[in-house]
């Protein structure tokens, strides 16, 4: 099915398409006219340049795209790093000299984006005098729960809250996220009482 205007009808309407050839065979559902009309164009594929930052590397990729595809931050698309490809969520759309929230294919000159496959989460342990900084690596879509138990480099936390990147900081018991969203976990080493 293509939207085109019908010359009967006088509006834009949809078509089957009968036939595909050097041109196309095309039938109204409005009114039934058949016609034939030009083959459209197919859209180019763009090899869009893309930054992809992965906690402190960062590398020259590219995304695939068709030249009037949208693009949005906070968008999550693959990444082809000579033969990898990651899951990536883009950070900043670059178009001439400024950056927008949002663009066609064809206008990016750079995305900038941050690898979500795997990140590394960061959390602060408080134990009574001293705060202790854990790191773990995880799955982007990994979750974690104010108030469960989770072993961060060998030591068992409660969470107590967590920092968003792109938000508030989450207290309420059961509220839950993915790895690839926080900024820090706070916590307590488990079988300890808070103090803070």
């Amino acid at each position: 099915m293509i939207t085109i205007v019908c010359p009967v009808c006088k509006e834009e309407c949809e078509h089957q398409i009968l036939r595909e050839a050097a041109e196309l065979v095309v039938q109204c559902s409005e009114c039934g006219q058949v016609r034939r009309i030009p083959k459209p164009p197919e859209p180019r594929i763009l090899a869009v340049k893309a930054i992809v930052s992965r906690e402190t590397e960062s590398q020259v990729c590219s995304v695939e795209m068709l030249e009037d595809e949208v693009v949005t931050l906070g968008d999550h698309i693959a990444a082809e790093c000579g033969d990898e490809v990651f899951g990536v969520e883009v950070t900043g759309i670059e178009v001439g000299e400024k950056r927008v929230r949002q663009a066609k294919a064809a206008e990016v000159a750079t995305l900038w984006t941050r690898g979500i496959e795997q990140v590394v989460v960061r959390a602060s342990i408080h134990t009574g005098r001293t705060t202790i900084p854990l790191y773990q690596t995880a799955e982007g879509e990994d979750e974690y729960v104010v108030g469960e138990t989770y072993t961060f480099g060998g030591r068992q936390i409660r969470i107590s809250h967590i920092k968003l990147r792109d938000g508030p900081v989450m207290r309420k018991e059961g509220w839950k996220t993915v790895a690839r969203r926080v900024k820090r976990i706070y916590g307590y080493l488990e079988g300890r009482s808070r103090r803070y």
